[in-house]
């Protein structure tokens, strides 16, 4: 039988044993292998795909994820809604270790990764809210009923690692704006965008970033740490609001490619 499923979780560090009863599902696409086989299950009746960013055992680095396979291979199988949980900085006092938040707007400061399907043609889609509305207001909405804070808005800055940053970048990302900094969030979100998904990031902090407290820098070991202690509420703030997410639904999202003449045709 055909790997189908409408909704998906694009997890990160400690997310590789999300849900029980999974069945593997190998995907090509043309560009390349996705970062793992596709893992499909059952979340109260719905057939949820999940692949492993990272892949199980945490093989691709953030600069070398193989995000358009990644992001390819689900719309292959029927995906058109995505949550996509990362662990992330805190650059400012308010967004400390434990803190859930739902960012609204992102700051791109990778280098060198391909960040489109469009390598020909006049093809420019929408970024200027780069997360989807219905997925943002699903997941807050899970969180006030569950009893789990959540930050509602913040600018996300996805930088390129994998090394953490200095005191001075993030004094500088947090005087531009950024509430949260992370390596994975770009270009996850605008390939999103030019296949017309809708994407929501739902992000974990689990440390300050190198500049928001005098003396205090982030360790890969903080990382696992806090993110471990806190992978039980993220995974059920996830599978809670997968469960809540509209499937048929007529959102912007899918609007992206509205009038634009495309060079290849989409799965």
């Amino acid at each position: 039988m055909a790997a189908h499923a409408e909704l998906a979780i694009i997890g990160g560090s400690g997310l590789y044993a999300l849900m029980d009863d999974v069945r593997a599902h190998p995907v090509e696409t043309p560009y390349g292998e996705p970062s793992d086989p596709i893992m499909l299950a059952e979340v109260d009746g719905r057939s949820v795909a999940f692949l492993p960013r990272h892949g199980r055992d945490h093989r691709h680095p953030p600069h070398l994820i193989p995000y358009r396979a990644n992001m390819w291979a689900l719309r292959s199988i029927g995906v058109r809604q995505i949550l996509a949980p990362c662990a992330v900085g805190g650059l400012r006092p308010e967004f400390g270790p434990g803190a859930f938040v739902v960012p609204d707007q992102m700051i791109d400061r990778t280098s060198g990764r391909i960040q489109t399907y469009f390598d020909r043609g006049a093809v420019h889609v929408p970024f200027a809210d780069p997360y989807c509305p219905t997925g943002r207001a699903t997941v807050l909405d899970t969180a006030r009923r569950e009893g789990i804070s959540a930050h509602d808005g913040g600018t996300m800055v996805v930088v390129e690692g994998p090394r953490f940053s200095t005191r001075a970048e993030s004094q500088w990302y947090a005087s531009a704006g950024g509430s949260i900094i992370n390596m994975t969030g770009h270009p996850e979100a605008v390939l999103a965008r030019e296949l017309a998904l809708c994407y929501t990031s739902v992000a974990l902090v689990t440390d300050y970033d190198a500049g928001v407290e005098s003396g205090q820098g982030v360790t890969q070991d903080e990382v696992f740490k806090v993110f471990a202690e806190n992978i039980s509420t993220l995974r059920d703030l996830l599978l809670r609001a997968i469960a809540q997410l509209p499937t048929g639904h007529d959102c912007r999202c899918r609007h992206s490619l509205d009038g634009i003449t495309l060079p290849l045709d989409l799965p």
